[in-house]
């Protein structure tokens, strides 16, 4: 009797607990459809919306296409080009001063400093229009610096500095490339920038300090490093011998043993020191290429600029989209207002 009991209490709970999940599909079912249902009855409100107003906002549209094309027509002609580099030795922050200072007498129309600075005629320093600077935002940068950030660290550190803070605490100045923008009216200015661009951070002390001292520690590493290299050399071509010799005299018949294993162990041993030594040697040939100067420049300006044609930047586009956006503003208001003398009474 009590068996049966326990049995109908576990059909009971088993029920129980159907009904529960049951319950829990259907609820999440009905937020699902109730989800969609909202979004098909905006979409068709804003049909109903956008046909029963269509000439006012067409009419709006059509006024902002028009001022837009005679602004259009009348604006400017601008051109740009681009300058990518690759600054060295923490010099990023001060390319970016640079380059902002330049943009800033661009604003204030500074043309006489601008024309000494860049040492351009007159009509050519008045064409320029904008410097701006940005990073060229690659993940694998984060990754890479937070990497050398963990080896560099101990145990004890490591645990304490997550990658997220870190990538929360990672700045414009931290990316290893960085793009630079000059627009201007001429079309054919642009290869007399970079020069002075970037001999305003190289001509830096400073720098050039840092510069000199890694290169030389760079070459010093080098050839202590191929040294070395010589050295496992010839203690390889001694262990060779001395195994040829161990070799010989096994086969005349003698028991002595000259290295055995160990010698094997440790010819083994000297082939990785040997392998490990290139790979040290090739890492810093990469660093003495990069490192060589204080900014690299991995992209230079084009001669030519290239006609500034965004579409964000098109008076038609932008006035269309404005007027049409705006009498949808009014309309909508208009329709708010009517409601809402509507529930006063």
């Amino acid at each position: 009797m009590p068996t049966n009991q326990n049995n109908n209490e576990e059909e009971v709970d088993l029920g129980s607990l159907f009904v529960i999940i049951g319950r829990g599909f259907s609820t999440l079912f009905n937020f699902i459809g109730t989800f969609f249902k909202f979004i098909f009855l905006s979409v068709i409100k804003a049909l109903v919306f956008l046909k029963k107003n269509f000439r006012p906002i067409g009419i709006a549209v059509i006024i902002g296409g028009v001022i837009g094309g005679v602004k259009e027509f009348n604006k400017e002609d601008l051109f740009y080009s681009q300058l990518m580099l690759e600054p060295n030795f923490k010099s990023t922050r001060q390319l970016y001063n640079n380059v902002n200072y330049y943009n800033d007498l661009v604003k204030q129309k500074d043309t006489a400093i601008l024309q000494k600075i860049f040492n351009l005629e007159m009509s050519v320093a008045a064409s320029l229009r904008k410097f701006q600077i940005q990073p060229v935002q690659i993940d694998s940068d984060i990754i890479n610096s937070y990497n050398s950030l963990i080896l560099s660290l101990d145990t004890l550190s490591v645990k304490s500095f997550g990658y997220e803070s870190f990538k929360e605490s990672f700045t414009n100045y931290d990316y290893k490339f960085h793009r630079i923008t000059v627009r201007a009216e001429k079309n054919d200015v642009f290869d007399k920038l970079a020069d002075v661009i970037i001999s305003s951070v190289v001509n830096n002390n400073f720098f050039n300090r840092i510069k000199t001292i890694t290169n030389k520690n760079l070459n010093r590493t080098d050839s202590l490093y191929r040294q070395n290299l010589i050295q496992v050399d010839t203690l390889r071509n001694v262990y060779m011998k001395v195994m040829i010799e161990e070799s010989k005299k096994q086969t005349s018949g003698t028991s002595i043993d000259l290295g055995g294993q160990k010698s094997k162990t440790k010819e083994i041993d000297l082939f990785e020191t040997n392998r490990k030594i290139n790979q040290d040697l090739e890492e810093i040939a990469i660093k003495k290429s990069t490192e060589y100067d204080v900014i690299n420049i991995i992209s230079n300006f084009q001669p030519i600029g290239t006609k500034v044609n965004f579409i964000t930047e098109n008076y038609i586009f932008l006035f269309v989209v404005f007027g049409g956006g705006f009498m949808i503003f009014w309309l909508l208001l208009r329709q708010l207002n009517t409601y809402l003398e509507n529930y006063k009474q």
